[in-house]
């Protein structure tokens, strides 16, 4: 069965359990839960979900992947597909889908997100999207295997990376803390 709406709120609802002060900062997505609108799906411009993967190695570094669309380093992840039937299950998929990392060398730190992103996605005339919102549910995982066969239509590079250079400060102390 595809992510429901019940289960995207039921992830956002446990998400701010642990981070009470974060949800004025979540409104948009809870707006647009509360108006039925149906954010698994990326027709949804006012704003929709994806699901990113933070992947960390022994040694505590941080997955890269440099992203052929955008032109620029991100963490790997991406739009939610009509077998996903979670948010932590999406990234995995995507993980593996970019890096060629096996599902089953990755072990979830935990079962819900480590931070939710609210950013912007320029408008793509090739694709008929506007610009729009990603709501990016964002997964701690680790993994001592090495990056395999990265996903050439989407990604160009991919690198390790020490966690200060995590641009988010919020994500980068979530991290730290989680990987001690």
């Amino acid at each position: 069965m595809p992510i429901t709406a019940d289960h995207i709120h039921a992830t956002v609802n446990a998400y701010l359990n642990d981070h009470p002060n974060e949800k004025a900062d979540l409104a948009p997505v809870l707006d647009l839960l509360d108006d039925h609108a149906d954010i698994s799906t990326r027709k949804e411009f006012r704003g929709h979900a994806t699901a990113g993967a933070i992947l960390a190695d022994p040694d505590g570094r941080i997955l890269h992947i440099h992203h052929l669309a955008l032109d620029k380093w991100l963490l790997p992840g991406g739009h939610l597909e009509i077998s996903d039937t979670t948010l932590r299950e999406a990234a995995l998929r995507e993980l593996s889908e970019e890096t060629g990392i096996p599902a089953d060398a990755v072990t979830p730190v935990s079962d819900h997100p480590i931070h939710i992103d609210i950013h912007p996605i320029p408008a793509n005339d090739t694709k008929g999207e506007p610009d729009h919102q990603h709501f990016d549910f964002r997964f701690l995982f680790r993994t001592s295997t090495d990056i395999r066969q990265l996903q050439a239509e989407e990604v160009t590079d991919a690198a390790w990376r020490a966690i200060d250079t995590l641009h988010d400060e919020r994500l980068r102390h979530r991290v730290t803390q989680a990987l001690r």
